[in-house]
């Protein structure tokens, strides 16, 4: 089973290089399953009903949220409706939605997928303890599957790089997200699981984070938040490619560097590889 992470979707660019680099990339790197992280994918934090729909039927079978999971009220309202997008595992039992699925991979193979959301540095949402709900979480999954994904949506590399350790032969794979910068330490553990810190993100690369830098910098200066300009320099989809045996075990990580051409002005991006709007989502 080879399966293909793709690196937080940033913005219009983002969905862009997704559209762009998905075919591509199955060309030259053959994988069997998609999971992306979407959690910037409408106008850099959320992700929109239309956008989900949208980046569905590109080919992702899996998306995957983090702390900005409930920013877009049309999303959370349909959250049962689009099984195909995860919010974290470990919030209250109350919030909309599914933290964790079983999904079909071809054939007679299932590949299960489950978010956890890290402790620090989140403002408006809180998780409950991933490390106590993590052992739990795994035996029922594994119950169904041995190719386990978790996507940790976290801030702290300590708490990345210490989830990693726990969760060390009782997973396929452990991949971080959130800091939308790609990290060089992707490495397959003794236990046979596979990590990386940071997958980085699918979007602009002449950016902060995807966003525009100017907007970013006059955040910094005015404490007033932006984060609906979108960069458009240099795109590209990252990411990171898993090779997993049938046994649930990684044999390789490969991260994914792949450019695709420079979009057009945002303004006059042709109809075929516009997503929706921002303003369509948020109807």
């Amino acid at each position: 089973m080879k399966i293909l992470y793709i690196a937080e979707i940033v913005g219009k660019a983002g969905v862009y290089a997704l559209k762009k680099g998905l075919g591509d990339l199955k060309r030259q790197k053959p994988f069997d399953f998609v999971i992306a992280c979407a959690d910037g994918a409408t106008s850099g934090n959320g992700l929109g009903r239309n956008h989900a729909a949208y980046i569905h039927k590109l080919g992702v079978q899996v998306l995957t949220t983090g702390e900005c999971c409930f920013y877009k009220k049309d999303l959370v309202e349909n959250l049962g409706k689009v099984p195909f997008v995860l919010r974290p595992e470990n919030l209250n039992p109350e919030a909309p939605g599914a933290g964790s699925r079983i999904f079909k991979a071809g054939g007679d193979r299932k590949v299960a997928v489950a978010v956890l959301l890290g402790q620090s540095g989140f403002g408006r949402l809180h998780g409950n303890n991933p490390f106590s709900l993590l052992p739990v979480l795994l035996e029922r999954l594994h119950q169904q599957t041995p190719y386990v994904v978790i996507d940790f949506h976290a801030q702290a590399t300590a708490d990345k790089r210490t989830l990693f350790a726990a969760a060390d032969g009782r997973c396929s794979a452990v991949i971080g997200s959130h800091g939308r910068v790609q990290t060089a330490d992707e490495s397959v553990l003794p236990g046979g699981t596979a990590v990386i810190t940071d997958a980085g993100r699918t979007g602009s690369v002449d950016s902060v984070g995807g966003n525009d830098r100017n907007s970013r910098i006059q955040e910094y200066l005015t404490g007033i938040p932006e984060w609906t300009k979108d960069a458009w320099a240099r795109p590209e989809l990252q990411g990171v490619l898993i090779d997993i045996n049938s046994a649930g075990k990684a044999l390789s990580i490969e991260r994914i560097r792949h450019p695709v051409p420079d979009a057009p002005v945002p303004d006059r991006v042709p109809e075929k590889d516009a997503a929706p709007t921002e303003e369509e989502d948020d109807r």
